[in-house]
């Protein structure tokens, strides 16, 4: 396995049983848009690829008409991923751009990211994406109240997509997105109908970083709701040394532990006019990257922190003394 080139990004699509995923994908594998993605999922069965099959390489992969590659998911994710990097080496599979993987309905997203952070052979050659989440335009309210696997889904989310909006009352389409917002304000909400999107490549597509930062930053931040999941911003002027603030932010996720779902946001580092940013699931921190400009020309350390039942008080306190002791 050779280090060459861009990393491949490793997108997840996730939700609740019945939410519509399985839908939202055979769309998309028939989507020209997505025609250099390779798709991991877990049974070929429930996708109905039969009218998208062109041939079969192996007895867990196919290649479908309109380019996409499809895997079945083995007992262990890493080395799926694995395999399917080494048929792509090997020639046995075109050269895919981006990956696709469907969770289970019950799944929480964080261990297949922690996944892709800890093995170092898929951190060589792979970058996690975007989370993209559905949701049931019928059922999901009912849903959230219900099942904290849905609150969590939706809260780590980049990406929220409604399902079967065309069976749903517009009162209740309504009163779903508000419940949504409330759960992850900065994570924007698309309606499907049949699994059907204006832009299926908009669910995936991250190749304007600083226009989807600027939506984060315009987030305020509002009270606690489903489940006690909330959400608080901590913002500075002053510039921080980076090494110093990377030991901060672990050791606050490791203090909080699970009851930290989703950070963003971008951090004024020290000797550097450049803006950083930082974005971690639970206790799995993203690589950093770098923008090329402010999103809004202010610079300054903001952090958006989504979570159930966040102590705010002690968490703007430890980062008031973080601030103290690098000055």
């Amino acid at each position: 396995m050779s280090g060459t080139g861009e990393k491949v990004p490793v997108d997840l699509l996730t939700g609740f049983l019945g939410s519509g995923k399985t839908t939202l994908l055979a769309r998309l594998l028939a989507s020209p848009a997505l025609a250099d993605t390779a798709v991991l999922i877990n049974e070929f069965g429930t996708v109905g690829l039969d009218h998208l099959l062109v041939q079969s390489v192996d007895p867990d992969t196919v290649l479908l008409s309109s380019g996409c590659i499809c895997c079945t998911i083995r007992d262990d994710l890493a080395i799926s991923l694995k395999d399917l990097w080494a048929k792509r080496e090997a020639g046995l599979l075109p050269p895919f751009r981006r990956i696709v993987i469907e969770t289970t309905g019950l799944a929480d997203p964080t261990p297949i990211l922690a996944i892709m952070s800890v093995d170092p052979m898929l951190r060589w050659h792979l970058r996690i994406g975007r989370v993209v989440t559905t949701v049931d335009g019928i059922a999901g309210a009912d849903t959230l109240a219900r099942h904290d696997e849905s609150r969590r889904q939706v809260a780590v989310a980049d990406r929220l997509v409604v399902t079967k909006t065309d069976l749903a009352q517009p009162p209740a389409l309504q009163a779903l997105d508000a419940a949504l917002h409330e759960i992850n304000p900065t994570a924007p909400v698309l309606q499907s109908v049949q699994g059907d999107l204006p832009d299926p490549f908009s669910l995936f597509d991250d190749a304007e970083p600083v226009r989807e930062v600027r939506r984060w930053l315009a987030y305020a931040p509002g009270p606690s709701c489903h489940g006690q999941i909330g959400s608080l911003v901590l913002a500075t002027d002053q510039p921080v040394e980076w090494a110093a603030f990377g030991v901060w932010l672990s050791l606050l996720l490791h203090r909080h532990g699970e009851r930290i779902l989703r950070v963003k946001g971008l951090v004024q580092v020290r000797d550097s006019s450049l803006p950083v940013v930082v974005q971690g699931v639970q206790h799995v921190v993203f690589p950093p990257t770098h923008l090329p400009v402010w999103p809004d020309g202010h610079a300054a350390t903001r952090l958006v922190f989504i979570g159930i039942s966040l102590d705010e008080e002690r968490i703007r306190r430890s980062f008031a003394v973080f601030q103290r002791l690098r000055k």
